[in-house]
């Protein structure tokens, strides 16, 4: 449902429109009222409209027709969320890179979607230059003056692709979905799953290319409400806390992880969230109650849905304590149906476990270039009343209630979630297995106890393989997620009875030992290096971590830095800021810095 009040037109989502033309829509409506904000910075949607026009004219004259891929590399800001509107008021398909990832990724997506115009910011400009034909540098906008700023005809349709979301690909290259007009529309317009108006803030803090952002930033937009962008920094919980609040932030959205640990943390800021929707991963029923007990009226939603389906699928709204085992994921949103199915395609009773096959507006058009994984993954509906309908087979394990309501057991494969970002471990292990000195190796995901899921590589070669030397490698290749926290050598993998690498027996093979780093053990001295020692020792389980180790070779993540720097304001009342903490990524640095701060 939406959330209606006197100044308020909702548009109808059965009126066949784009993404731009419902934008332009609410310009129309309310031309003066705030449209993006990023700290003091403030657009109006008129002047958000203004400039996205004009560099959608720049972007025609530079050659972008009808259903040409754009690629857009720029860091959170109100100048990538022109560069999206542009790009689509262009006729062109915006195709979202993460700044984050390595060159080579990105030649590999620029590549493959036939990107000939790149949009990005100055300082990503010396990593990203001749990977294209056309660089358009978004902080020069000298030139756009020239340019009206009306809006643009457009020849753009529902069925037209609006973005290409690059995924991880289980042969070893990632594969770009084309989610069209239509998808989006039906995620943002008039949901069911979250009450949405002018008087809403909505805060943009996921990278562009990351399906949420979709939620993010198109619900605001489409809606009459405001945008509140993240700077581009990794934040501290309490700083991503302090911005919710005084942003006035009502609607938030945090991946799973993340809103365990701001559960665990800061929680009580969060009191202007009316509407808090989690989801990438198992939501934790404990963390869920604790959330509702800590803000009274807020709105808690599961939501759950792969990228073939534009973002959610299902979702799961709590406004009161759970007593079940396990957070459901709720029912189909608005424009979607599902099917549970067994391998025969027919139809499972309900309370059986069966795969989970998701149709409706937001199925994606497919798999670019890719037509046999598309026809793999996307079948025709066999209960369509509608021909041409189909069915995206999700790869996900339920049991629907009789109520209804939809439970998630487990993936059919071997595809696993990790911090959000969906992994195929055949990606990583393609990636491996391209190394001279490698002739076998399997991925898998271990749970790990204290920090969530983290990929362990195991590896068959000859001697003299250097650990830090292949993960170095890997870096320049894969993006971080996809870099295994930890590589265990075998000698050889452990197959099963029909001669597939034995994946459960593997698990077994992990151990708490030191792994091969970069850095010869150095025993901590003092009681902030002890502290500290022991601290990583009890997060990333492994025993012996030297004053020398590297935090990111010893495989932690931001979750995990995050979860460190709080337990230093614990200890000893000292604010270590994430940019500080990937600067001295060693325990030695780290002491020196917290040090510092004991003495500041």
């Amino acid at each position: 449902m939406t959330t209606i009040d006197d100044t308020f037109t909702p548009v109808r989502s059965g009126i066949v429109e784009t993404v731009h033309g419902l934008f332009e829509r609410q310009v129309e409506l309310r031309p003066d009222a705030t449209a993006v904000s990023c700290g003091a910075d403030r657009l109006s949607y008129a002047e958000l409209n203004a400039r996205a026009n004009r560099l959608a004219r720049s972007l025609r004259e530079q050659g972008v027709g009808q259903g040409d891929n754009v690629a857009v590399c720029a860091e959170r800001s109100p100048q990538s969320v022109v560069a999206l509107l542009a790009v689509l008021k262009a006729g062109g398909c915006y195709v979202a890179l993460d700044p984050k990832q390595p060159r080579e990724r990105h030649r590999t997506v620029l590549a493959d979607a036939g990107a000939d115009v790149l949009l990005t910011q100055e300082r990503l400009l010396p990593a990203l230059e001749g990977l294209t034909r056309t660089a358009v540098v978004l902080d020069r906008p000298e030139g756009l003056d020239r340019f009206d700023d009306a809006d643009l005809a457009s020849e753009s349709g529902p069925e037209s692709p609006a973005y290409i979301a690059y995924t991880s690909g289980s042969t070893g290259v990632p594969k770009g979905v084309m989610v069209p007009h239509r998808a989006v529309l039906r995620l943002v317009i008039e949901p069911d799953f979250v009450e949405i108006g002018p008087h809403d803030v909505v805060l943009h803090f996921a990278p562009v290319a990351f399906d949420a952002s979709t939620l993010e930033i198109w619900a605001p937009l489409l809606n009459g409400a405001r945008m509140a962008v993240f700077p581009s920094y990794e934040p501290s919980l309490d700083e991503l806390a302090a911005e919710i609040d005084r942003a006035g932030v009502t609607i938030l959205w945090l991946t799973a992880g993340l809103f365990h640990q701001m559960v665990d943390g800061p929680i009580a800021r969060l009191a202007g969230v009316r509407q808090l929707l989690a989801g990438g991963d198992v939501l934790s029923v404990t963390h869920v109650n604790k959330a509702l007990a800590a803000l009274p009226g807020v709105r808690i939603v599961n939501g759950y849905g792969p990228t073939e389906n534009t973002t959610f699928t299902c979702c799961h709204v709590i406004t009161e304590q759970l007593s079940s085992d396990t957070v459901p994921i709720g029912t189909p949103i608005n424009g979607t149906w599902i099917e549970v199915l067994d391998e025969q395609l027919q139809q499972v009773a309900a309370g059986e476990i069966g795969e989970l096959y998701a149709g409706g507006e937001g199925v994606a058009l497919g798999y670019l270039g890719r037509p046999e994984q598309t026809a793999e993954r996307f079948l025709p509906d066999p209960f369509a009343l509608k021909p041409g309908q189909r069915l995206y087979r999700t790869g996900d394990l339920v049991r629907r209630r009789d109520d209804g309501v939809v439970e998630f057991l487990g993936r059919a494969d071997d595809q696993v979630k990790i911090r959000g970002f969906r992994i195929e471990p055949g990606e990583i292990e393609a990636a491996l297995l391209g190394h001279p000195e490698i002739s076998d190796a399997a991925v898998i995901a271990q749970r790990h106890e204290s920090a969530g899921k983290r990929l362990v590589a195991f590896v068959v070669s000859g001697h003299g393989l250097s650990v830090p030397e292949l993960r170095r490698e890997l870096a320049e290749i894969l993006p971080p997620y996809l870099v295994p926290a930890v590589f265990v050598p075998v000698t050889a993998l452990p197959l099963n009875a029909n001669g597939k690498v034995d994946r459960a027996a593997l698990l077994d093979l992990v151990s708490r030992e030191r792994p091969d780093v970069s850095s010869d053990y150095r025993a901590p001295q003092g009681e902030v290096e002890e502290r500290l020692v022991a601290i990583w020792g009890d997060l990333m389980e492994i025993d012996d971590i030297g004053v020398d180790d590297d935090f990111f070779e010893l495989g932690g993540h931001s979750l995990m830095a995050t979860r460190i720097t709080a337990e230093i304001t614990t200890l000893w009342d000292v604010e270590v800021s994430p940019r500080v903490f990937y600067e001295n990524p060693t325990v030695a640095e780290l002491a020196e810095a917290v040090e510092e701060g004991r003495r500041s």
